[in-house]
């Protein structure tokens, strides 16, 4: 098997990732992913859809993302990993899709309007 490569996406982070076979490195942006993300929580999230699947250590991860902040870029990453891993083998499918890990959520920012203070607040209104 040579290197599958999927595209994951959350708010504004779009995320490369290549997943070959390996001893189950990550590399986000040619860092280590403990030392990209700082907290055992945006780490943990990278490694769900391995510990989910029961592949932990069998893969490595190169992961190019740009874009939006650490838990979007994060929730990105893990996307992509969890299609790759379904493309590698499809019986992983049954375990990554009922804990939501191949949903991409496609909520967004809203945008500002003209006239107004922020997406849906106003200006205060003043009777004089």
């Amino acid at each position: 098997m040579s290197t599958v490569h999927k595209i994951g996406r959350r708010k504004t982070s779009v995320a490369r990732v290549y997943v070959k076979p390996g001893s189950g490195n990550i590399t986000v942006n040619g860092k280590d992913a403990k030392e990209y993300f700082s907290t055992d929580v945006m780490v943990y999230k990278l490694n769900q859809p391995f510990i989910l699947s029961e592949t932990v250590g069998q893969y490595d991860v190169t992961v190019n993302v740009f874009g939006g902040g650490n838990t979007g870029q994060a929730e990105a990453i893990r996307l992509g990993v969890s299609r790759a891993l379904c493309e590698i083998n499809a019986e992983f499918r049954l375990a990554l899709k009922p804990a939501g890990l191949l949903t991409r959520d496609a909520r967004m920012v809203e945008r500002k309007k003209p006239g107004q203070k922020k997406a849906r607040k106003r200006f205060q209104f003043s009777k004089r």
